[in-house]
C-alpha cells in the first residue's frame, strides 16, 4: 500500500503538467501527470505536497486545496491512496525537473495529452465539482482501466464525462 499526493497547479487558464520522460523503469513513462509523489516517514499530506512541489519545481506552492482522494488498484497487487490537490500558482522560477519536462498547458488542451484514462476522469471532476470526492480506479495490471466509481457509485466506461 502506498500513500501519495498529486497537485494540479493552475495559472492563467493553464495547468502545470509534468511529462515523465527522464526516469528509468517509470510506471508513468511518457505520460503527462501533475506534481507529487510518495509520503516520507511521519509526513502529513500537506507536508508531502509542499515538499514534492519544491523538489519537482524548485518553487513554493500557493493557495492549495484538497479536492479528493483517489484509490488506485493497479491490478498487479499494488494499492495506492492519493490525496488530490489543486493550487492557485507558484512562487519562484521553475527549475529543471529530474523526472521529466514541466510545461504549462492550456486547460482545454490537456485532454489531447497522453494521460492515464483515470486521470481524464478526475480532471472532469475537478472541472465540474467544488465538493470533496472519492474516486476509485481499478486497472488491469497495465494501463487499461477496468472499473471506476465516484463516491461509491460505479461509472460507465469508457467515461465520457
Amino acid at each position: 500500500m502506498g500513500l501519495t499526493t498529486l497537485c494540479y497547479i493552475e495559472e492563467d487558464g493553464k495547468w502545470l503538467m509534468l511529462h515523465r520522460t527522464k526516469k528509468e523503469h517509470d510506471i508513468n513513462k511518457d505520460k503527462w501527470i501533475g506534481i507529487g509523489g510518495h509520503f516520507e516517514k511521519d509526513e502529513s499530506p500537506e507536508e508531502c505536497l509542499l515538499r514534492e512541489v519544491r523538489e519537482e519545481t524548485g518553487c513554493l506552492l500557493k493557495d492549495w486545496r484538497l479536492r479528493g482522494i483517489v484509490t488506485f488498484i493497479s491490478g498487479d497487487g499494488v494499492t495506492e491512496y492519493m490525496f488530490l490537490y489543486t493550487a492557485g500558482g507558484l512562487e519562484g522560477d521553475l527549475a529543471e525537473c529530474d523526472e521529466g519536462d514541466l510545461v504549462w498547458v492550456n486547460k482545454e488542451n490537456v485532454s489531447q495529452l497522453n494521460l492515464w484514462e483515470g486521470d481524464r476522469i478526475f480532471f472532469r471532476l475537478l472541472e465540474t465539482r467544488r465538493d470533496f470526492f472519492s474516486l476509485k480506479l481499478v486497472y488491469d495490471g497495465g494501463d487499461q482501466l477496468v472499473s471506476a466509481s465516484v463516491d461509491g457509485k460505479p461509472l460507465e466506461l469508457p467515461f465520457r464525462g
